[in-house]
């Protein structure tokens, strides 16, 4: 049986107006075996069908990170998007994996998250994107390409767009995807960067970016490269910056602006 449990957080932006963001729980005992939290902003001008972002994390962190490094009620009321904060559990990489006492992260998505997210809130399900950093970009990329049909566009800032570069690749990846090495090919089959040709012809908004002195910067430009080659039409960002919460905070704000104009066109 899954359960829901609702929180109301209430909080004070400006002076006397009273906002109110939801803390959902999430029990998914056969694809997480655990229960997840997940944080929801909604914006203040919300009536009818509304536009929705799902913000995903980086490794090690959790569904409160991205609160702590923008806006995000802010974020919300400025663009009339709801935003959802899932937990990705700190190394979950936001997908199945093949190991089969590990987390089903993309079902839980696909079959419990959304599911619920679209029954309690009045999701424009044509306007729906997603986006992340670092494993967080990781997973946007990978489900936009997965499932093209549920989102109308995806973002990724610093994300591990090759997993072969990651620094995890030894470590939580290796225990998703099997040991490491240059035999193991589920390491070139999950790289988003491989999969590009699965959003040909599909007109989706893209954006990524990877700042210059970023240990991943190499996979945007291959990312790039690879949109070239296959014609597929993407917004990518290359501007000085690390793998930082700092340069998050930053990149996050040209994503919501990008799928903000792009519902506008």
């Amino acid at each position: 049986m899954r359960l829901v449990q609702l929180i109301f957080i209430p909080f004070f932006l400006g002076v006397s107006t009273l906002y109110a963001q939801e803390i959902l729980t999430i029990s998914s005992p056969k694809n997480l075996k655990q229960t997840d939290s997940v944080l929801v902003y909604k914006p203040k001008q919300m009536s009818g069908k509304t536009a929705l972002v799902y913000l995903l994390h980086g490794h090690s962190a959790n569904y409160k990170s991205w609160s702590k490094l923008a806006n995000l009620q802010a974020l919300a009321d400025q663009y009339n998007f709801i935003i959802v904060c899932p937990d990705g559990l700190k190394k979950s990489w936001y997908l199945n994996s093949p190991n089969p006492d590990s987390t089903q992260y993309e079902s839980f998505f696909l079959e419990e998250l959304m599911p619920t997210i679209n029954k309690k809130y009045p999701v424009d399900a044509q306007r729906v994107f997603i986006t992340g950093a670092s494993m967080g970009g990781f997973g946007a990329m990978w489900m936009m390409i997965k499932y093209p049909h549920l989102f109308a566009g995806a973002g990724s800032t610093s994300g591990v767009l090759n997993l072969r570069y990651s620094a995890f690749r030894k470590t939580t990846i290796a225990y998703l995807l099997g040991t490491y090495g240059d035999n193991n090919v589920l390491y070139d089959e999950y790289s988003p960067v491989n999969k590009l040709a699965a959003l040909q012809g599909q007109n989706k908004a893209l954006i990524f970016d990877t700042g210059t002195e970023d240990y991943l910067y190499i996979t945007s430009k291959q990312f790039r490269q690879k949109c070239d080659e296959l014609k597929i039409k993407a917004t990518y960002i290359a501007q000085p910056g690390g793998h930082t919460g700092g340069y998050w905070s930053k990149t996050i704000l040209k994503h919501f602006e990008f799928f903000a104009e792009h519902l506008k066109n």
